[in-house]
């Protein structure tokens, strides 16, 4: 399985940056262990002269295009961002603005934000969870809001298990749906393609047969399809 995790801290070291590090952690932990999931931190602090010039020029760089990329094939995505504004940071919106606009659908997603006060918590709800819902991802219900006296603090470690644990859940999911899309060996030309004809059962009177009589009839689909078609 594939992680990837999107740190827009700005500071070496950066509390963003550790909260992400201590989420991916646990969601590796959780979806398997050690080897289990390939982990890839994308820190937009790094691409931030790219992800501007892509802005005006609609065109990305080889180091952006790569963070994009490993973002839209993730079996699943952490995000965090600092709190700027009362909101997230203009660094973290411009890199997701470039993404393209389909490649989060469906893909699971946690939330996580870091401020200087508590106060910044709804962030989670009142700007995060609205913009990955736009993009149609899977945002897992548990966010994570890490403010300066959490550091240390009882409570943090808790939301992060229960937020990695949600995660994990949805990417094992999702990578078990794709196994089972595939089909067992042999079986492509089975999967995504509908057979010639499909048989469906459907009890109707048999031509001068009450209903109930025991006269019923097998209508293939095709020729129920072909009546409902205008002539």
């Amino acid at each position: 399985m594939r992680l990837v995790v999107v740190s827009a801290g700005l500071s070496v070291p950066s509390s963003t940056r550790l909260l992400a590090d201590r989420l991916a952690t646990a969601v590796s932990d959780r979806a398997g262990g050690q080897g289990a999931v390939d982990v890839r931190v994308v820190e937009l602090r790094d691409l931030a002269v790219e992800i501007a010039h892509n802005l005006t020029t609609g065109f990305p760089g080889p180091a952006l295009a790569s963070a994009l990329d490993a973002v839209a094939t993730a079996d699943g995505l952490i995000v965090v961002t600092p709190v700027f504004s009362a909101s997230y940071s203009g660094l973290f919106k411009s890199f997701f603005d470039v993404l393209d606009p389909e490649a989060l659908t469906g893909r699971p997603v946690l939330i996580a934000a870091t401020g200087g006060s508590a106060r910044h918590s709804l962030v989670l709800e009142h700007a995060l969870r609205p913009l990955f819902s736009y993009l149609r991802a899977v945002v897992v219900p548990t966010g994570v809001y890490a403010a300066s006296e959490d550091w240390g603090a009882e409570g943090l470690a808790e939301r992060i298990e229960r937020a990695a644990a949600e995660l994990a859940g949805l990417m094992r999911g999702l990578t078990a749906g794709a196994r089972v899309a595939a089909g067992p060996a042999g079986s492509a030309d089975r999967a995504g393609s509908p057979p010639e004809s499909v048989q469906v059962p459907v009890s109707v009177p048999a031509p001068g047969g009450p209903v109930g009589a025991g006269g019923f009839e097998v209508i293939p689909f095709e020729q129920q399809l072909a009546a409902l078609r205008p002539e």
